[in-house]
């Protein structure tokens, strides 16, 4: 089977020390094949390259315990990488190739938590789930979180401020039906004993999903507005009312990562270091779906720069390249959304990510400024729920580096 490393070298254990000398020290994911066809290939990853192959095939120690694979390897296929990021997406991609019915159980991908709206259902209402399924108009999802304790948490606070049911039945509405203690609360519509019209709680499901979908930003804009027009016609109580409102939800905002971002509509671009002297490497990604690298070159070479291109356009063109994962599996997408929540709620990830607006544009300055960071080996800019860039702040570790153990 061909396989997507970019390097292959026939190892011969007698030329040992010649072969180890031409194999680079850096950051790779490598397979080891036997001469054996019926015997499994060893793959993995690394932080240099070297050291760990002098570790499986140099001359074994005597009485050690340690793995030595000397006398079954023919074959060395690598590809260096150059970060972290790179390593672990080029080793998910090998492994799926690899071992297609085992691969997840050896990555022990964590899938991310999603806020599910099921718009198929006949009284829509919201879930946390680590499940994807058929995206389209009957079911939505919004994500990733870190766990499955802020997803639940963003979503109760959320539904909060909305009359939507949380109960998790099918209702057939029923006048004799007693209600619950959200109905009682005035919490509710309650279709549940048609303490509403269909068209109403339609209504109210349809502001519900512009929260999700604008990340909060349509209440508080409705607040907003409002509140001005009570201002405005000497109704202050209610202006106070509408303000307390306001003052109530924000802190609710706030917990929201900007990687959390409807799945259908969630796309941009990571930008991490690279292999390549003077670039870095793009990732992008679309619905939720990983795809890259792209090396983008930071210096140009003499006769490149006397052409005088902007940045901007340079990275454009390097974008536009990267073909997008088209890939329409429920479980690829979970994999990959899995992939992109451990990066990003590392508390030390490196590189830099950036998402595409509303209408789908990226911020373009934003990002040559994130990519000079990135090569100049600076720490990132700290951004908001809303976008907006704030100081830069320590998270909370989530997750630790799965870093294959090279003991």
């Amino acid at each position: 089977m061909e396989t997507m490393l970019s390097q292959r070298i026939e190892f011969i254990p007698e030329r040992d020390a010649e072969i180890f000398a031409g194999i680079p020290a850096v950051p790779a994911v490598f397979l080891l094949r036997s001469s054996d066809t019926g015997s499994e290939p060893y793959v993995s990853k690394t932080a240099n390259l070297r050291r760990r192959l002098i570790r499986l095939l140099g001359t074994p120690e005597e009485h050690s315990r340690r793995l030595n694979l000397r006398p079954r390897v023919a074959t060395i296929e690598y590809t260096p990488t150059g970060s972290d990021f790179e390593s672990g997406f080029l080793l998910y991609q090998l492994l799926r190739q690899t071992f297609p019915a085992s691969y997840a159980r050896r990555l022990r991908l964590r899938f991310a938590p999603l806020v599910k709206m099921h718009m198929g259902n006949e009284y829509p209402r919201a879930s946390v789930t680590t499940r994807l399924g058929r995206l389209g108009k009957d079911s939505l999802y919004y994500g990733p979180f870190a766990s499955r304790t802020a997803a639940e948490k963003f979503a109760n606070d959320s539904l909060d401020f909305f009359k939507m049911r949380r109960c998790v039945e099918d209702l057939h509405p029923d006048p004799a039906f007693p209600g619950c203690i959200y109905s009682e609360m005035k919490m509710c519509l309650a279709p549940c004993f048609k303490g509403c019209t269909d068209e109403d709680y339609r209504t109210e499901v349809a502001r519900v999903q512009a929260y999700f979908d604008s990340s909060g930003q349509s209440l508080v804009r409705d607040l907003e507005v409002q509140r001005e027009q009570a201002s405005a016609n000497l109704e202050f109580e209610s202006a106070a009312a509408l303000h307390a409102r306001l003052e109530k939800l924000r802190p609710v905002l706030t917990q929201l990562p900007e990687i959390v971002q409807r799945i259908d509509r969630l796309a941009g671009v990571m930008v991490q270091t690279s292999t390549e002297a003077g670039s870095v490497a793009l990732f992008r990604f679309d619905n939720g779906r990983i795809a890259g690298p792209a090396a983008f070159p930071v210096q140009l070479q003499a006769e490149d720069a006397s052409r005088s291109r902007s940045m901007e356009s340079r990275l454009q063109e390097v974008l536009s390249a990267i073909a997008p994962n088209s890939s329409s599996s429920a479980s690829e997408t979970m994999e990959h959304l899995a992939i992109l929540k451990r990066w990003y709620y590392r508390g030390s990830r490196r590189g830099e990510m950036f998402f595409a607006g509303e209408q789908g544009q990226l911020p373009m300055r934003r990002m040559v400024r994130g990519i000079s960071r990135v090569f100049r080996g600076e720490q990132p800019e700290a951004v908001s729920a809303s976008g907006a860039s704030i100081p830069e702040a320590t998270g909370a570790q989530i997750l630790g580096s799965e870093e294959t153990n090279e003991r």
